[in-house]
C-alpha cells in the first residue's frame, strides 16, 4: 500500500535578496512519516522549512514560485490563511524559548489566544501535551513553577509540548537537540518516534547519525539544491550521488 502523500513540493524556488536560496526542488513528504533533511550549514534546509509553514512570508525580500500543496491543497493560493495554516503546522526551533511563566501558562498560552477558556478543557491540553513530549512526570507535581527554572532539555520538551497543545498536523523542527546533552537528545529522539503516530514531521539536522537513527526518509541539500531524497536505509548504505556518500562519511560537511 501506498503511503499518504502529506506535502507535495513542486519545483519550488526561493529567491531571497536577490539570491537563489532553493533550487528546484520538487519532493513528496509522507504523511506519520519523519523526514530528516540534512547538508552542510548555508545548503537551504532552513529555508525550506520556512516555507511549509509560510514563516519566510515575513521576510520582505523573500520571493517564491513553484507549489507547495498540503493535502492536495496550495499554501499559497489567494485566500489561504498563514495563520490558520501555522495551527496545522506548528515548528519548534533549535534554541528553546520558554514563555517567562509558569510550565502550565506556558502549555495553555496558545489555546487561550484561540478562544479555549475552560479549565477542565485547558487542564486536559496540559496533561495531553506533556505526555506526548514525554515531559509530564517530570513535571507533573510542579506545574506552577517557573519554565525558566527547567534544564536546556526539559526547556526543548516543554516548547514540543506547547507545539503540540494547538494539535496541529504537522510538526516541524529546526536542529531542536543541537545544544542538548546526549541523554536530553535521546528523550527528543523517542518523543519524535512516538508522536509520528499521529503527526508527520519533518526534521532539520546537522547531526547525520540522528537522521539515521530516527528518520523514514533522508533528504540532502547542498548548495541550495536538493541533491538526493529516499528511504534513510537507502541513503546511508547505498546513496545515488557519491556528493551524498562524501557528506554523511565526513568528506566535507
Amino acid at each position: 500500500m501506498e503511503d499518504t502523500v502529506k506535502f507535495k513540493i513542486e519545483n519550488l524556488n526561493v529567491y531571497w535578496s536577490g539570491s537563489h536560496v532553493l533550487k528546484s526542488i520538487s519532493m513528496d513528504i509522507g504523511a506519520n512519516k519523519i523526514l530528516g533533511i540534512i547538508g552542510p550549514s548555508g545548503s537551504g534546509k532552513t529555508v525550506f522549512l520556512r516555507t511549509l509553514n509560510r514563516l519566510n512570508d515575513m521576510e520582505l525580500q523573500i520571493r517564491i514560485e513553484g507549489g507547495v500543496l498540503l493535502d492536495g491543497k496550495d499554501i499559497f493560493a489567494p485566500g489561504m490563511d498563514p495563520v490558520m495554516l501555522r495551527k496545522k503546522i506548528g515548528m519548534v526551533f533549535a534554541l528553546p524559548i520558554p514563555l517567562p511563566a509558569s510550565i502550565y501558562n506556558n502549555i495553555i498560552y496558545g489555546p487561550s489566544l484561540s478562544g479555549i477558556t475552560n479549565k477542565n478543557r485547558l487542564d486536559e491540553i496540559v496533561v495531553k501535551s506533556l505526555k506526548s513530549a514525554f515531559l509530564w512526570d517530570e513535571v507533573k507535581d510542579r506545574l506552577k513553577t517557573s519554565a525558566m527554572r527547567l534544564s536546556g532539555g526539559q526547556q526543548q520538551r516543554l516548547c514540543l509540548a506547547r507545539t503540540l497543545a494547538m494539535e496541529p498536523e504537522v510538526i516541524l523542527l529546526d536542529e531542536p537537540c543541537s545544544g542538548l546533552d546526549p541523554i536530553s537528545t535521546t528523550q527528543i529522539e523517542y518523543a519524535l518516534k512516538e508522536l509520528k503516530k499521529n503527526y508527520t514531521i519533518v526534521l532539520v539536522t546537522n547531526n547525520t547519525k540522528q537522521a539515521a537513527r530516527v528518520a523514514d526518509n533522508t533528504a540532502f541539500f547542498l548548495m541550495n539544491e536538493l541533491i538526493e531524497y529516499g528511504p534513510t536505509g537507502t541513503i546511508f548504505t547505498v546513496p545515488g550521488d557519491i556528493r551524498t556518500m562524501d557528506y554523511i562519511t565526513g568528506r566535507f560537511g
